[in-house]
């Protein structure tokens, strides 16, 4: 299970659920050079169940959105074991 990382102001980096579980937390990684996220385009997780946020052991939450279906309902945000947040654009 991944840890988020801390700037020096103690502030917690981002994580996701991993998409081949749902509830592991991975660390999104950003470019360094341009501070873009590193997606996994065209790439899905399955829907593992209830919408709450998994934590990592020092209680932070991964990042949560709202549902596009109906802009309402909290959905945990997926990336894949490198830190890529899995996005469909298409």
């Amino acid at each position: 299970m991944a840890q988020a990382a801390r700037d020096e102001n103690n502030v917690p980096t981002l994580l996701a659920g991993l998409s081949t579980d749902g509830k592991t937390p991975v660390r999104v990684k950003a470019n360094a050079s341009n501070h873009s996220l590193s997606v996994m385009d065209g790439s899905g997780g399955s829907d593992f169940g209830p919408s709450v946020a998994p934590r990592d052991q020092n209680n932070v939450p991964a990042l949560l959105a709202v549902s596009s279906a109906d802009g309402i309902t909290p959905v945990v945000v997926y990336a894949d074991s490198n830190g890529n947040l899995l996005i469909q654009s298409t």
